[in-house]
This record gives C-alpha cells, sequence and structure tokens, in this order.
C-alpha cells in the first residue's frame, strides 16, 4: 500500500485539471476530474480565495483523503471587507473597518489555526492581524478593541 501526499493552493471552488494538481495527479493512474471535482466541493466556501488543502492519495487502491485549510487570515479579512490588499503604511494610513461580528465569524473559520484557547482569544488574535493590515476595528484602533474585548465590553457577542 503506497500512499502519495500532495499539498497546493488551489482556488477556492475553482481548482482545476492544470497545474498545480494535474501534473502531480497524472503520473498517479488515478481519476484526475474526480478528485478535482471532490476539491471544489470541499473547498466552495472559500470561493475567490487560495485555499491550502492536503490530498492523501492510496495509489493501489486508488483510494484519497482531502482535507483543506483556511485560508490566511489576511485573506479572509480582505474577502470580509472587499477590499484588494491591507495598508502600505498600517501605522499612518487605515484603509477599512471591521466590525466585532465580522471578527468573530473569521476566528470561527480558522478556528484550527489559532492559538487562543477560546473563540475570545482567536477573536484578539485577528484583531492583532488587523494592526498590520491598516484596518480599523468597531471605529477603532485593533489594539484599542482588543483591550476592551479583555474589559468585557464585546462580551454580548460571545
Amino acid at each position: 500500500m503506497a500512499k502519495e501526499t500532495i499539498e497546493a493552493l488551489v482556488d477556492g471552488g475553482a481548482a482545476s485539471a492544470g497545474p498545480p494538481l494535474g501534473p502531480q495527479l497524472g503520473p498517479l493512474g488515478v481519476n484526475i476530474m474526480e478528485i478535482v471535482n471532490a476539491i471544489n466541493d470541499k473547498t466552495q466556501k472559500f470561493k475567490g480565495m487560495k485555499v491550502p488543502i492536503k490530498l492523501v492519495l492510496d495509489t493501489t487502491t486508488k483510494e484519497y483523503d482531502i482535507s483543506v485549510g483556511t485560508p490566511p487570515t489576511t485573506a479572509l479579512i480582505k474577502e470580509k471587507l472587499g477590499i484588494p490588499k491591507g495598508s502600505g503604511s498600517a501605522a499612518t494610513h487605515k484603509v477599512a473597518n471591521i466590525g466585532v461580528d465580522e471578527i468573530i465569524q473569521i476566528a470561527e473559520m480558522k478556528e484550527s489555526d489559532l492559538l487562543g484557547k477560546d473563540l475570545k482569544m482567536r477573536s484578539k488574535e485577528v484583531m492583532g492581524t488587523c494592526v498590520s493590515m491598516g484596518i480599523t476595528v468597531d471605529g477603532k484602533d485593533p489594539r484599542e478593541a482588543q483591550k476592551l474585548l479583555d474589559q468585557g465590553e464585546y462580551d454580548k457577542y460571545f
């Protein structure tokens, strides 16, 4: 039983038989389109974003298992706000504002990738990402929002 592991960054819901998957799957003698379609089903909710996937394939039985990572926190924030990129000079130039409810949604999506022990701490991590992107949280500097979070100001969201 030989197992092959393929890790790739694909377009959410829009992976194709072209690179990076096709050239890696072709020599393994598997149904490429079946695997690509399965990846697209699993990554549909990340449409428009790059998503890390890990494909473990048994080359003998042709059975496979797909695990989907989540896009980087910055990509999720940009997607939520509909902005192309963060600020080039985050300290002086703010590009957008994000609500606490949206912060929590991103923290929930990234649950397995963040270090915080609960949703509140993971939300604080997402707020930290906003600092470097030049994005305000609830109209405030993200560091200020983090302090308010610690003080229980946003407890109604949790």
